[in-house]
């Protein structure tokens, strides 16, 4: 007979994967501005270039957020920081004056730059810094301004154009012929070319100069008060002009009303007649 074999059980070692952690990512501080060794232009704001303008030099305080309190600044020609509580020695004082509206500081002087681009607090109030990229930038966004007033100002009718001029001129565009009425108007979009876009998307302009022709012509009139507008025939009251509120923009409004949409229909064709 076959001998019967005992069946041996083997145990197979678990080995334990380590279980490994992702690194973290580092954070990434961000990098401080460096400064850019140059010369630079300061100019003072406004349109106004006096001979000499001295602006302060000392007794100027600047708040470092790092260290958490105001520090004193001040320009002296021997140091080499705007810091009081950082300099040595002597402090000679020294004097920053603009002349004819500008003030000109070469690269060397970089304490005295960046004073005035970094701390002084006068900076963007009394002068600003001068910079090639950003007055492009505006020269830009003004050119684009003007002509795209200009396209506007040449595709108006007739009628928008007066109501346009009539803020700008007053009355005196009841005299003046279309040809004139059409170059003050496209003067006025090259010269004011924000204002002239505001004035022509807004539809109560053309509403108020439709108002102010009806009393010049008598169609309807204003009373002495400012408190009405009357019927120029018979005196009748059209309207109570709300208080505190201009005339004709309270008259513009009041156009856009059921009741004002009748009275505009009326009076648009006594205009045409």
């Amino acid at each position: 007979m076959a001998k019967k074999t005992k069946n041996t059980e083997v145990e197979v070692p678990v080995v334990e994967t380590p279980v490994v952690e992702a690194p973290k990512p580092k954070k990434v501080e961000p990098k401080k501005p460096t400064w850019e060794i140059k010369d630079r232009v300061y100019n003072l704001t406004g349109n106004k270039k006096p001979l000499s303008r001295m602006i302060k030099s000392a007794n100027i305080y600047w708040f470092d957020e790092e260290k958490g309190y105001e520090r004193e600044i001040k320009y002296c020609q021997n140091q080499n920081t705007p810091f009081v509580d950082e300099m040595k020695g002597e402090q000679r004082l020294a004097h920053i004056i603009f002349r004819n509206g500008s003030l000109f500081v070469e690269k060397s002087k970089t304490t005295l730059q960046k004073l005035l681009s970094l701390y002084h607090p006068d900076k963007n109030k009394l002068y600003t810094e001068y910079n090639p990229v950003k007055e492009a930038a505006d020269d830009i966004q003004i050119l684009e301004l003007e002509a795209d007033a200009i396209v506007i100002a040449r595709e108006l009718d007739i009628d928008m154009a007066e109501a346009i001029m009539r803020v700008e001129k007053g009355s005196e565009v009841s005299k003046m012929s279309s040809k004139e009425l059409k170059r003050d108007l496209l003067v006025f979009a090259r010269n004011n070319p924000a204002l002239f876009l505001e004035l022509a998307a807004d539809d109560n302009v053309q509403l108020r100069n439709f108002g102010i022709k009806a009393v010049e012509l008598g169609i309807i009139k204003l009373s002495s008060d400012q408190r009405n507008f009357l019927w120029g025939s018979n005196d009748r009251k059209i309207m109570t002009i709300p208080f505190d509120e201009h005339p004709y923009t309270a008259l513009a409004h009041w156009f856009k009303t059921d009741e004002g949409m009748e009275i505009y229909a009326n009076i648009e064709k006594r205009l045409n007649n």
